[in-house]
């Protein structure tokens, strides 16, 4: 057992998931992959592989979860590896199945409808727009979000089930140490440099002249279209600087008001289909929207969206409004977390006082080394406690801004102690016993629900057996 070794609770939810967004086109990917890797001996495409009371699992499912788990993980293909993708998917079906009996488990149709929305959205900006997402799965989003609908249904009642579950499994300081008492002190792993931040961010103001030529470029554009009966989608593929609908010529369908930030939705809603609009602003830059049709709160509209550059924008203000926050933080002892989220202009750190969080794993402590150099380069000579003077930084989503540091926690590269990483042992050690409980649960659930192993499944499973 590796100490590193980290479950990740949800994977049978997200693997069903993979399975259903995919089209037949990377089904049938996977199932080339993987019988090239078994000397080429499979010509089937698709088969029932598994039959789970009166739910089917397709052989095609299975094989975009296999070919999901070569791509991430450094395992080759294997029966053993197939057969554990089509668990994940077994162990989704039981737990629909279950969940549908718990009369306290409920998916509201809004509920549904916002991770469809949100699920269909990650795969539109993946696949570079709505008209490449259309394309690979065949049909319309609108078509893609109705066929999986119910199978969503079943997915969130599922992850309901499962996470009351997993909510009730706690670990105690006792088990804690135990759990870490396992593993020989001279194989314990090393953990680089990490620290704990927090920061308040202000973004630089753009010159006017770079707002003056964004709104000269967006007018003549409007012109093109309005007077010199340009075509909008021509002009969009052309100059747009919304990269997820550019080769869709401005193009989206099936989005939603509420969806939409406030500036772009208070156009939209007003707008008379068919008409473009004037030139108006969000926080993206400038844009011209032609609606196509409306439905409720549904739209299907064109735009094209000429961003700002910030290249050239004056640093000064941004500056002179962070020294005087963290004048205000030394001089007047007003707590760091208060002023982040009074002042600073990140989101997603701004709720949460300041707090920096790694984008992959939600934790907190950072590897000093992972961060990109602007922001080494301001924590470097930093105490634990110190607040940074404003600094130009390149944030953890690309973007360019002036930001305050405060250093809450600096830990050296060490080999792993119990003392010093209490907090990551503990979750380790939850985690695992987050696993071995869900095994134990899933296979009594399992107990209770028909399942046949058919096809490629059954031959897989008597190799396995045989040997």
């Amino acid at each position: 057992m590796s100490f590193l070794k980290h479950f990740k609770a949800g994977t049978t939810i997200l693997a069903l998931f993979i399975g259903l967004l995919f089209p037949a086109t990377i089904h049938h990917a996977g199932a080339q992959s993987t019988s090239g890797a078994n000397s080429g001996s499979d010509e089937v495409i698709d088969e029932i592989v598994a039959v789970v009371d009166e739910y089917i699992i397709l052989r095609s499912e299975v094989e975009s979860i296999v070919l999901r788990l070569l791509q991430s993980q450094p395992v080759e293909y294997s029966g053993d590896v197939w057969l554990t993708a089509l668990d994940q998917l077994i162990d989704q079906r039981v737990m629909t199945i279950h969940a549908k009996k718990d009369t306290n488990l409920v998916v509201t149709d809004e509920q549904l409808e916002q991770v469809l929305d949100q699920r269909v959205q990650q795969l539109t900006g993946q696949l570079g727009g709505t008209a490449q997402f259309e394309a690979a799965y065949g049909k319309s989003t609108l078509e893609v979000k109705s066929d999986l609908r119910e199978d969503m249904r079943d997915q969130l009642l599922a992850e309901q089930l499962q996470g009351g579950k997993i909510n009730t499994i706690k670990v105690t300081p006792s088990e804690v140490r135990e759990w870490f008492s396992q593993f020989p002190q001279d194989s314990l792993p090393v953990i680089p440099d990490v620290v704990r931040l927090a920061h308040i961010v202000r973004y630089p103001e753009p010159s006017q002249a770079a707002k003056d030529y964004a709104i000269e470029l967006i007018t003549t554009i409007r012109d093109s279209v309005v007077v010199g009966g340009g075509s909008m989608e021509d002009l969009a593929t052309q100059f747009t600087d919304d990269t997820g609908s550019q080769q869709s010529g401005g193009h989206y369908k099936g989005s939603k008001l509420r969806e939409l930030v406030p500036e772009f939705a208070a156009v939209a809603s007003r707008a008379e289909i068919g008409e473009i609009s004037q030139v108006f602003e969000s926080p993206y830059g400038y844009h011209i929207l032609r609606v196509n049709d409306r439905r409720g709160d549904e739209l299907d509209f064109n735009h094209v969206l000429i961003s700002v550059d910030e290249s050239s924008a004056d640093p000064a203000n941004a500056i002179a409004y962070l020294t005087e926050v963290r004048d205000s933080i030394d001089v007047a002892d007003v707590p760091f977390e208060l002023m982040a989220r009074r002042h600073s202009e990140e989101e997603v750190s701004k709720k949460l006082g300041g707090r920096v969080l790694d984008l992959r794993t939600g934790e907190r402590d950072l590897v000093l080394q992972a961060l990109n150099f602007t922001w080494r380069q301001t924590i470097n000579d930093m105490t634990e406690g110190d607040i940074s003077e404003p600094a130009e930084v390149e944030l953890l989503d690309g973007k360019r801004a002036f930001h305050i540091i405060h250093l809450q926690r600096r830990v050296p590269e060490h080999v792993v102690d119990i003392e010093t990483d209490y907090e990551r042992i503990q979750l380790l050690a939850l985690q695992e016993k987050q696993q071995l409980v869900l095994a134990k649960w899933l296979d009594e659930l399992r107990e209770e629900v028909f399942i046949e192993m058919r096809g490629k499944a059954k031959a897989f499973q008597l190799a396995r057996n045989n040997n």
